[in-house]
């Protein structure tokens, strides 16, 4: 199984939505889609972004 990183290439900002999807084997389009949309409901979800983007180490 992959470990959560930010990959070099595939990044649209940070590279956050595409850690994910690599770890999980999802689509990085499709995690991406569900985030804007989760954006459209009251939350922290800039805040957990911001969070994961210092946090998740960048690809060697």
């Amino acid at each position: 199984m992959a470990v959560l990183q930010r990959p070099k290439s595939g990044r649209v900002v940070a590279g956050v939505c595409a850690a994910i999807a690599n770890r999980y084997g999802w689509s990085a389009n499709v995690v991406r889609l569900v985030f804007i949309l989760s954006c459209l409901l009251p939350g922290p979800q800039f805040l957990i972004y911001i969070a994961l983007w210092i946090f998740v180490p960048a690809e060697k």
